[in-house]
């Protein structure tokens, strides 16, 4: 295991298999060495992957089974050259992800944390707070349409948005308006909500220049991968107030993130938590393991990836 699972699913991983906990290793390449020659799978979580040149180093490896729906931390490309299975957790966490991105953008077009402060701080009994920016009936636009994306559509239609999207393909099942060039749903946007896999095909495709076309009123949420969205251009995008204002649950280094985001006043800020609810987790840990369970029993893997 590269890093730790809830209790529930450590208690049951350790009954059923040996497991060596890379995390807690002093020495993490004298723990792979002296048990490569047995180690037949890795279980990992979507930020910690596994790279190519951890699996080489272990010749009975069979499968990654990860906890994330997020593969882009594992080269698949070496795990598909050599025979490894990859499986995810698809599905389980979709409406928690999307919850979430609604979430954000209440809080941050109502300013909701900003809100709390005012009362908490006494400024209310001085003057009203000034006023701030609805959500009902605005123009939405989300970047990639998969499960999340859809997900999301599925929200902001409650609240009377107008709803367009961007992806690698249009989808004729959906009625929602298929935008082909980002940087013009961006222009034609109130709100940008990024809901795209990550990897290098989307790295920093929400560039200066989409967030230019979004504008001084416009409003981006990242719910996908730190990866897709150009930090550099997105802090100075909010610092001079290109856009309006920024939720976001991931970032490009994260847990290590860029000091200057804690300074800003117009982000509000998650820390990558959008399956972070207990019924989530729970279902994601036990799909890990049906997963690891149908390997070993030679059934046909739940959710396989590779």
């Amino acid at each position: 295991m590269t890093g730790p699972y809830p209790d529930w699913d450590m208690a049951d991983l350790e009954v059923k298999y040996r497991v060596h906990k890379l995390w807690q290793a002093d020495d993490k390449g004298a723990l792979i060495s002296s048990h490569a020659g047995a180690i037949r799978a890795i279980a990992t979580r979507g930020e910690l992957g596994a790279s190519a040149a951890l699996m080489a180093k272990l010749p009975m490896l069979e499968i990654v089974s990860c906890y994330g729906m997020g593969t882009d931390a594992i080269d698949l490309v070496y795990a598909r050259g050599n025979g490894i299975r990859v499986t995810n957790t698809p599905d389980v966490l979709t409406e928690d992800v999307a919850d979430i991105g609604i979430g954000l953008l209440l809080a941050v077009a109502r300013q909701i944390p900003q809100a709390d402060a005012y009362v908490r701080d006494g400024s209310w009994r001085q003057a009203n707070m000034p006023l701030v920016t609805r959500v009902y009936g605005k123009r939405l636009g989300i970047v990639g349409m998969g499960r999340i994306g859809k997900a999301m559509a599925r929200r902001a239609a409650a609240f009377d948005c107008e709803i367009a999207y961007f992806s690698t393909r249009k989808h004729d099942d959906l009625p929602y308006d298929f935008v082909s060039d980002l940087v013009e749903m961006a222009r034609q946007s109130e709100f940008l909500i990024v809901t795209l896999a990550g990897g290098e095909g989307t790295k920093n495709i929400v560039d200066a220049q989409v967030l230019a076309a979004l504008g001084p009123d416009g409003i981006l949420i990242n719910i996908s991968r730190g990866s897709t969205v150009n930090e550099t251009a997105l802090l100075a995008a909010l610092e001079c107030g290109a856009i309006k204002g920024a939720g976001l649950d991931v970032f490009w280094n994260e847990p290590r993130i860029d000091e200057r985001f804690g300074k800003l006043s117009n982000v509000v800020l998650q820390p990558h938590h959008g399956s972070g609810t207990v019924e989530t987790r729970k279902a994601m840990g036990q799909l890990v393991r049906d997963n690891l369970a149908a390997h070993f029993s030679g059934q046909t893997l739940l959710t396989p990836v590779v």
